[in-house]
């Protein structure tokens, strides 16, 4: 068992939390609790205190142990803790059975997370979601709630109940039951319609064919601010967990060719059930990009970044988005030094090492998926009549990128970059040079101007 004494935070006075978690022999306490902490603190919760059971598995009623509970009941009182953190997702027994042993709330891991995104979720979509993830949770404790109420009754029935018990705590219980079932009713038909919405404003950028890019990977990493980096975007890029909830979408140029680049909700290891089908839609984004950048934390252990990248890869598989093409970027760079740098590179040969804060390697990356996309774009001329007027409209409606454009006798003149699909589609209008003489239009069985 730990104690620590909170640091003075400025503004509101943070709750005093005590931490708990059960973990297998063997497993480094200090280090498994780290990330826990940092949740802790991102929800405006100070630890200060920890215990751990090492066991194989947590007990099925209490979470600890029967002796371990004791002790956890003395060093929550000792550490003077206002709310007990547990780093697992409990069952309402186990949740019930800690909050009557200490008088006191008990938050598990999940309800922290959840927590988190309902304070930095902006969008009408990202607290939609929040909210239909948290009652989706809630839905199966809400028992609790009116336990006092269901104490009334006496004795069994035949029914389960007796004489008594099927008073005001019960139809109230199931009247909750009733209007949150409502709600999640409520919340994913308007979740339906926000992603149809969604879904048009991605059917345009797949008809103008522009190369989309989703930022993924662990919470922390450095996402936003690479967006930020190669985009030009102002994203918050707070140092806290889960700082981006709602997806942020941007562009960038490059050689004459736009590149859009989403930045998507970050991972963590045991991700929420409830957020990976809540926030469904979001994680689309990553689901139908053309191109996945998996961005890691390089300045970390190379076990922990192990783990992370295993964490990142497991909802991306849950998702239906692992067969989708990905290219690792090893950001934060800029901590590392030479010797460590030559590691990086040996053991990930394949990835890009930028760092998003000081602008170094981006330029390559950039590069590189130009490199990835290059077969997608044809470099083309067109010769357009001006009585073919509909034809240029056309043409921008693509959004393809126009290079040059110049009115001459014949017409007007254009230099463009097509997606292939589209080449033969603007066929009669190609010429093989740009000096606009109708003579050279490079059509098979097209009449050519004398």
């Amino acid at each position: 068992m730990t104690s620590r004494r909170p640091d003075p935070l400025p503004g509101v006075e943070p709750e005093r939390g005590f931490a708990v978690a059960v973990l297998p022999k063997g497993a480094d306490a200090d280090d498994e609790l780290a990330e826990l902490r940092e949740l802790a603190r991102t929800a405006g919760v100070q630890p200060v205190g920890e215990l751990v059971q090492h066991r194989v598995h947590p007990d099925p009623r209490t979470y600890v142990g029967k002796g371990k509970l004791e002790e956890l009941k003395r060093a929550y009182d000792d550490a003077e803790a206002e709310v007990l953190i547990v780093d697992d997702e409990l069952d309402p027994v186990q949740q019930r059975a800690l909050e009557n042993a200490l008088g006191a709330r008990v938050v598990d891991r999940t309800q922290l997370i959840l927590d988190i995104f309902a304070q930095h979720a902006a969008s009408a979509e990202g607290k939609l979601q929040v909210e239909l993830a948290q009652l989706e949770y809630n839905l199966p404790r809400m028992r609790g709630m009116w336990q006092h109420l269901e104490r009334l009754g006496g004795g069994t029935g035949a029914l389960g109940a007796g004489v008594g018990t099927r008073g005001p705590g019960e139809s109230q219980l199931e009247s909750d039951r009733r209007m949150a079932r409502r709600r999640i009713s409520q919340l994913k038909q308007r979740l339906r319609g926000l992603n149809a919405q969604r879904a048009t404003r991605r059917k345009e950028r797949r008809r103008s064919e522009t190369p989309t890019v989703a930022l993924a990977g662990y919470t922390n990493v450095g996402k936003s601010t690479l967006l930020n980096a190669l985009t030009g975007a102002e994203v918050s890029v707070e140092n806290r967990l889960f700082e981006t909830v709602d997806p942020t979408t941007r562009g960038f140029d490059h050689d004459g060719k736009r590149y859009l680049v989403t930045d998507t909700v970050g991972f963590i290891r045991r991700l929420p059930t409830q957020l990976v089908e809540g926030f469904a839609s979001t994680l689309e984004e990553t689901l139908l990009a053309d191109l996945v950048l998996h961005v890691v934390d390089a300045s970390t252990a190379e076990d922990r970044m192990r783990e992370q990248v295993a964490a990142v890869n497991g909802v991306l598989a849950e998702i239906g988005a692992e067969a989708a093409p990905v290219l690792l970027v090893l950001n934060k760079i800029d901590r590392l030094d030479a010797l460590a740098r030559r590691r990086l590179a040996n053991r990930h040969p394949e990835a890009v090492a930028v760092s998003a804060l000081t602008g170094e390697g981006l330029e390559g990356l950039k590069q590189r998926i130009a490199d990835l996309f290059a077969d997608r774009y044809e470099d083309v001329r067109l010769l357009v009549p001006y009585g073919d007027g509909a034809v240029l409209s056309e043409l921008y409606a693509l959004g393809a990128p126009i290079e040059e454009r110049a009115d001459t006798e014949e017409g007007v003149l254009v230099r463009a970059r097509l997606p292939h699909r589209d080449v033969r589609r603007f066929a009669p209008y190609l010429v093989a040079t740009a000096t606009g003489k109708a003579a050279q239009r490079a059509l098979p069985g097209r009449e050519t101007a004398s």
